[in-house]
């Protein structure tokens, strides 16, 4: 054990140094030396990591969990980790990495900076570095519940998910009732498909604990998954009448959209208000949901301004920068010219299993999901994530944008066996031996020259909605990760400009490769559209595609409730509500929004 700790007095540097070689002769002496000195040092936290450090050895694991806990507590109140922390609150998260960088070198063992330099690292997309962080803060404090609660979730967030249940499970065997550990656990598994021990694993905690807030909406959201919807409002209900301020529990019952909340609701959320902060998650996902109540109620405006209040706030957390997508989709037409593309025709994994479904957010890619999966050779795996995770590693870097500065120099056989790799990777969320199954992680349009080169044969479906239904759709959903752009309308017109400019250069260079369909069209002719799409997956029509609202399959998408429906135009013109506001969305989306369904022949550069 290192006793780097900064201002660290000559007596204490000392002392600790003297309770470290009493413990290689006498641990039982060591262990009342370092009792000692912490009562004399209350302060310093070097002195309770010692404490932890001899209880530890001693297979005392719970105490010394505890005592790691006060030592967590005595670091954050350190002035570089205060300063660092305030910086990183107000947004400031450059500086805030340079302060707490420059503290970890003074004082490396400390749990609680290392802890923090992996939660600013995620904000920057630094997935590798903030494993390695938060691994080191649990190194240094296993019982650092907070970091390994984040480390399970980064994990799980980056598509691996039985590395993520054996952080927890590391958890549980030193603590096996550590609520929020349990209560990941079950939603993870209910994440990953795992649906019958997701069940029994809430059940289990809400015997023990009926009023715990977060088993209770997380239970609720595995009910709305599998389509028990009356229990699933039931289990809500139950989770706000524990507590008012239960933001997840609101939004979770606005999400439904099956649920008219209503006038008593809406006054019940405003009151729950002043009890949370403006950086408390809570309180943006209640703005949401009084977004969502007040449109129900037709009063759009108020319902406007709940949406922007709650976008502000979550803007506020959640930077986002359009020129660094903008940047990449003009870099991937220099780099996908049709010469590159037919120097590598054909080298890729001859597989036709997968079929790709892309999109942006709420344009219809659940329903068409559905319909495919109602097909008796079609799997919906659902969201899956994989393909970014691939571009990611051809680059090593956190944005898997960068692959493009890479995938010029990859061989031909480093193609067909990243194709082989995606194949590999998608397997365990396969339930069913059916030849075919669907992809509908919607950004994966973002990668579709890649996808073309490693999959040349899989399909790929590219569903899209008008743009200010799209548009406003996405500013009023909240996300719970990864969909930055959603929280203002200026990015998300040019988010949907860059996507309309990258597929129509696929469809320049690839012509016929991708199969578009426009989510009115559906809507006003499902048949006729599920015909064409069944023909160019080259199946054979089957009318239980039309019946995809009897379909059973669990959906974990904000859709699950209308795919359970048959078609109807509920929602599709609820733009319109708000069209007075919808300005700077219109002017980001300029000749997009003018030619829909068709595309500009010139883009501006």
């Amino acid at each position: 054990m290192a006793t780097a700790q900064t201002g660290q007095t000559g007596d204490v540097r000392r002392a600790i140094s003297s309770i470290l070689q009493a413990g290689e002769h006498d641990p039982v002496e060591a262990l009342r030396q370092a009792r000692a000195a912490a009562r004399d040092w209350p302060e310093m936290p070097a002195v309770h990591r010692l404490l932890a450090f001899i209880l530890r050895k001693a297979k005392r694991d719970r105490e010394a969990d505890a005592v790691d806990l006060e030592a967590i507590a005595l670091s954050e109140q350190q002035p570089a980790p205060a300063a660092a922390r305030k910086a990183a609150e107000s947004g400031q998260w450059e500086q805030a990495e340079t302060v707490i960088r420059e503290h970890l070198k003074r004082d490396p063992e400390d749990a609680a900076a290392s802890k923090l330099l992996a939660d600013i690292a995620v904000r920057f997309g630094a997935f590798r570095e903030t494993e390695i962080f938060y691994r080191r803060a649990l190194a240094l404090a296993p019982g650092f519940y907070k970091a390994r609660l984040a480390l399970a979730s980064l994990l799980s967030r980056i598509g691996r998910g039985e590395d993520a249940l054996a952080v927890l499970d590391e958890g549980l065997a030193r603590d096996p009732e550590h609520l929020e550990t349990l209560n990941l656990k079950a939603a993870l598994l209910s994440h990953d498909r795992q649906l019958v021990e997701a069940e029994r694993q809430f059940r289990k905690i809400i015997a023990k604990h009926p009023r715990d807030g977060m088993a209770l909406v997380n239970y609720s959201h595995l009910l709305k998954t599998v389509g028990r919807t009356d229990e699933s409002i039931a289990t809500y209900r139950q989770a706000i009448s524990a507590d008012k301020a239960n933001g997840r529990a609101w939004f979770g019952l606005a999400n439904l959209k099956t649920e008219k909340l209503t006038k008593a609701d809406i006054a019940t959320m405003r009151a729950a208000l002043p009890d949370a902060s403006e950086a408390d998650d809570q309180r943006i996902q209640i703005h949401f949901a009084l977004g969502r109540a007040l449109n129900d109620q037709q009063d759009y405006e108020a319902a406007f301004a709940e949406y922007a209040t709650g976008n502000r706030l979550r803007n506020a957390r959640f930077s986002y920068d359009a020129d660094i997508l903008s940047g990449a989709v003009r870099k991937g037409e220099q780099v996908f010219s049709p010469a590159f593309i037919k120097a590598r025709e054909g080298v890729g994994s001859g597989t036709t299993d997968p079929i790709f479904i892309v999109s942006l957010p709420r344009s219809g890619s659940t329903l068409i999901e559905q319909v495919l999966a109602s097909h008796p050779m079609i799997e919906g795996a659902e969201e899956l994530f994989e393909m970014e995770g691939i571009a990611r590693s051809i680059s090593n870097k956190s944005d898997p944008l960068t692959y493009l500065d890479e995938v010029a120099r990859l061989p031909p056989a480093a193609l067909r066996e990243l194709g082989e790799e995606y194949l590999a990777r998608t397997r365990r969320h396969r339930s069913t031996d059916r030849p075919f199954f669907t992809d509908k992680t919607p950004g994966n349009w973002k990668f579709a020259g890649l996808l073309h080169l490693i999959l040349p044969n899989a399909k790929i479906i590219d569903i899209r909605r008008h743009p200010l239904g799209c548009g406003f759709a996405n500013f009023a959903q909240l996300y719970s990760f990864g969909m930055n752009f959603s929280h203002d309308l200026t990015d998300i017109g040019r988010f949907y400009s860059d996507y309309v400019r990258q597929m129509a250069h696929f469809d320049r260079v690839l012509p016929g490769r991708i199969h578009r369909i426009f989510y009115e069209d559906v809507v006003a002719d499902l048949e006729g559209e599920v015909r064409r799409l069944l023909a160019y997956l080259g199946l054979p029509f089957d009318a239980a595609c039309l019946r995809f609202f009897e379909n059973k399959r669990a959906v974990h998408t904000p859709s699950s409730e209308q795919v359970r429906r048959p078609i109807n135009r509920d929602g599709m013109d609820q733009w319109r509500n708000y069209e007075p506001w919808l300005g700077p969305l219109k002017a980001a989306l300029g000749p997009v929004l003018d030619l829909y369904p068709a595309v500009p022949e010139n883009w501006p550069d």
